[in-house]
């Protein structure tokens, strides 16, 4: 019997590691898993028996044993060859005890992966040696860098479908650091391993000499997570007042974060009464002192007011206060997020109403771009500005993941329907959202010109219009833009052009070429050729502007019916033959990034005023098509 209690003493003391394996369908999560519990012996007789069975009936091994069936425990799984669910093990070793979530690779599936990533402190993403870096192994790097993962574990699986090749490992590894390096993770490692047949997962095995590092498991014992907690910010959120008896008052809760100790001054929030700490009682009995992540009931030295959802802080330490707040979201509800509905949102043992005010912008977590967007669908994740109808005391995610997260409920089937991450307002450039409605100067004044619009079209005698041309690079929009401008400027027209590439020269030439900045570039574009209409002058716009959502705001400000949107569509192949500056070849030798039409997308217009196919006609007939648009508006007479 001593024997029994001192080995379950040494396995209660072992500490404990939260990870989970992610990345794209079929690159061996599921089989990983198996292999880790089989070889360190995890697996139970019975169980061993049943997979066996299993894996005699799906013939997906052709009759050899399938670990994957360990995870994969739904019906349907089985049935298609995939995770659909987060499916959790638990295993121990003579170092260290693991919770393990097999999380699902489909893309349809992200909301499950962000839960099952939400409570872990390492994550391995598998990577097919066959297929290298794939989107979805982006998505999944992405979110766990959203979710403050710290360490990550890269393994490049089916290595003997590659012959073991070391040039195979160390292309994918540069393909992924290169892609890393946008990310807030700076613990990758690196491992070549075969799950299938066991290689360095938890023996090296003798088929890779070239790899030096230790196999996985190894690393995943030793790998330190001790300093991953935050022991520095007291944050104690009460979920309970329990008065037992009248001489006895305490706050329960779990510690979030920081250390609490018997006389420590302590501040409540949001009344910021002041005490200090009395007793710190558990179940076992008083501590002198407790840290996170303990549960404990705190009695204070005075009576003072305090509630569920109340947070118990340490002077000086306090958290942020707001009620309107910047979050990252993953939205997980088949209803989408849109403005001004009402939710719930539950922070800690807090729960506020809340809305929506607008979504400042959507990821693109494939490439990291971020891109303009009024909501957000299932599976997506972007950054939103809340409203809520009280305060709450939070941390940034980035600092405190114990106060920096919540989730949102639906009011109406009380369903989680989303999980966010705060923000610090200041860490995103121009605060507000720059698409906003322009505003009134600092004295709330709104200067307006004493010469109408109005007066100077009939002084003009035209309608000033805007007219964008948006195509793929080589698509012949500048060529286009400059004729036209001539040939409207001989008749007598008051016109300019705006060009992407002049703008960079100038007004944004602090801009780079990520989706981002192409829609601040394009943004910039509008407000000036806003304010040259307002001058009565006819503008044309010549700009790439790739994205659909983008250009339709830039319409927006332009102003309804002054925006005329023109498609120039020559295909790819011709605009790279076109092309004498070299800017396709170097996008192809990946020089320049996010290069629409090579390494990133062009969304054509859905619904364009006019489409011209420059590839089949002649400058002349394009510009007489433009000229014969600005007439059927009223533009030009």
């Amino acid at each position: 019997m001593t024997d029994i209690h001192a080995y379950l003493e040494r396995h209660q003391q072992k500490e404990l590691l939260r990870l989970l394996t992610c990345g794209s369908v079929d690159d061996g999560k599921s089989t990983l898993i198996g292999r880790l519990m089989h070889d360190t012996r995890a697996i139970y007789e019975d169980q061993l028996a049943a997979i066996r069975r299993d894996s005699v009936r799906q013939g997906t091994t052709g009759g050899e044993l399938d670990l994957a069936l360990l995870t994969d425990g739904l019906r349907a799984e089985r049935e298609q060859g995939i995770t659909i669910d987060v499916a959790y093990r638990y295993f121990s070793t003579d170092r260290r005890k693991f919770i393990i979530a097999d999380c699902p690779g489909h893309e349809q599936y992200t909301r499950n992966m962000a839960t099952g990533a939400s409570t872990c402190q390492l994550a391995i993403i598998l990577i097919d040696a066959r297929h290298g870096v794939m989107p979805q192994t982006r998505r999944h790097s992405y979110i766990c860098s959203l979710l403050g993962i710290k360490h990550l574990v890269v393994a490049i699986n089916k290595m003997d479908l590659v012959g073991f090749d070391e040039a195979v490992f160390e292309d994918i590894r540069r393909a992924y650091t290169d892609f890393a390096a946008g990310l807030q993770i700076h613990d990758i490692t690196f491992i070549p391993i075969s799950a299938r047949d066991g290689d360095n997962v938890v023996e090296a095995g003798g088929r890779m000499p070239w790899y030096q590092g230790p196999p996985l498991l190894a690393h995943l014992e030793t790998v330190h997570i001790a300093s991953d907690r935050n022991l520095s910010d007291l944050r104690l959120p009460v979920q309970l007042v329990l008065r037992p008896s009248h001489d006895f008052r305490g706050f329960a809760g779990s510690i979030a974060s920081g250390v609490l100790r018997v006389g420590d001054e302590v501040v409540v929030l949001p009344s910021r009464a002041r005490s200090t700490v009395k007793r710190l009682v558990t179940f076992d009995g008083d501590l002198e002192e407790a840290h996170a992540p303990m549960a404990v009931t705190v009695v204070l030295a005075d009576e003072v007011d305090v509630s569920r959802g109340d947070v118990i802080v340490r002077p000086g330490g306090e958290p942020q206060q707001a009620s309107e707040v910047e979050a990252m979201v993953v939205w997980m509800d088949e209803r989408p997020l849109v403005r001004g509905r009402s939710y719930l949102i539950k922070h800690n043992t807090r729960t506020v109403p809340g809305e929506l005010e607008a979504v400042l912008h959507r990821v693109d977590v494939a490439t990291l771009e971020r891109r303009p967007a009024d909501g957000l669908a299932m599976n997506e994740i972007g950054r939103c500005a809340l409203a809520l109808h009280r305060p709450l005391n939070f941390d940034p995610y980035a600092v405190n993941q114990a106060t920096g997260g919540f989730i949102i409920i639906d009011r109406t089937t009380n369903g989680t329907v989303g999980a966010g991450m705060l923000c610090d307002r200041g860490d995103r450039s121009g605060g507000a959202d720059p698409w906003a409605a322009p505003g009134v100067d600092e004295g709330g004044r709104d200067h307006r010109s004493a010469v109408t619009r109005e007066a100077r079209e009939e002084r003009f005698g035209q309608r000033a219009v805007t007219l964008l041309l948006t195509g793929l690079p080589g698509s012949g929009k500048a060529t286009l833009a400059y004729a036209l401008e001539q040939r409207l400027f001989a008749a007598g027209r008051a016109v300019t052009v705006l060009y992407g590439p002049a703008m960079r020269r100038g007004l944004a030439r602090d801009l780079g070429y990520g989706a981002d900045d192409r829609s601040e570039n394009l943004r910039r574009a509008a407000e000036v050729a806003r304010l040259f209409n307002e001058s009565g002058l006819i503008c044309i716009c010549a700009f790439v502007a790739p994205h659909e959502a983008v250009r339709a705001r830039a319409r927006q400000v332009i102003g309804p019916g002054r925006a005329l949107e023109v498609h120039l569509s020559a295909p790819l192949d011709v605009c790279r033959a076109r092309d004498r500056t070299g800017l396709y070849a170097r996008a192809d030798a990946g020089e320049i990034k996010a290069f629409p039409g090579v390494s990133a997308a062009y969304e054509a217009p859905v619904a364009p005023d006019l489409v011209l196919p420059t590839h089949e006609l002649g400058e002349a007939a394009c510009v007489d098509a433009l000229v014969e648009l600005l007439r059927s508006r009223g533009a030009v007479g």
